[in-house]
C-alpha cells in the first residue's frame, strides 16, 4: 500500500497544530485519558483509517491496558472487560461517527446515558474528542496513509 499524497495534516501548514490543539484540547476535561483512547479506538475502526487504530493501540500498550481491551474494543457490547462509564462513551462515539445512519443521529437513550455518567465538561471532552478523530481519520483514509508509517 502506498499514500496517494504526503500527509496533508503534516504538508498544508498549520493544519498539524491546530489539529493536535484539537485533540489536546479534551484531555483536560476529566474524561480518564483510557476512554479517550478507547473512543478513538472505536471511530477509527469505523472509519477504518488503519493508522489511528495503529496508533490508538501502541497508545494504549503504552498505558497499561491489556490486550484483551484493546481488542475488545471492536465487539465491545459482547465483550467483558468494559465498564458502564466506558460503554456509555463508546456508543456515543459510535452514534457521532455514523451520524447520518439514522434519522436521529444521537439518539437521546445514547446521549442519556452518556450524561449519566459525565458531566457537561467531560460530555464536551466526549464530543471534541469524536470530532477529531473523524477528522483525523478522514485526513489519513481518503488519502491511503499507510498504518505503521507514522510512529506516535
Amino acid at each position: 500500500m502506498q499514500a496517494r499524497i504526503p500527509n496533508p495534516a503534516i504538508s498544508t501548514p498549520g493544519a498539524l497544530k491546530a489539529l493536535l490543539a484539537l485533540s489536546d484540547s479534551a484531555k483536560h476535561a476529566g474524561v480518564p485519558a483510557t476512554t479517550l483512547e478507547l473512543v478513538h479506538m472505536r471511530a477509527s475502526q469505523i472509519n477504518q483509517c488503519g493508522v489511528c487504530v495503529d496508533l490508538g493501540a501502541r497508545a494504549m500498550q503504552r498505558a497499561g491496558e491489556p490486550i484483551e481491551r484493546i481488542v475488545g474494543v471492536a465487539a465491545w457490547r459482547e465483550t467483558p472487560g468494559f465498564d458502564d462509564a466506558e460503554r456509555a462513551a463508546l456508543a456515543l462515539a459510535e452514534a457521532v461517527t455514523r451520524i447520518d445512519d439514522r434519522s436521529d443521529p444521537v439518539p437521546d437513550d445514547v446521549w442519556d446515558e452518556a450524561a449519566r455518567h459525565y458531566d457537561e465538561a467531560g460530555l464536551g471532552a466526549l464530543v471534541i474528542t469524536i470530532a477529531a478523530t473523524n477528522a483525523w481519520n478522514r485526513i489519513n483514509a481518503s488519502t491511503r496513509q499507510v498504518a505503521g508509517s507514522i510512529t506516535g
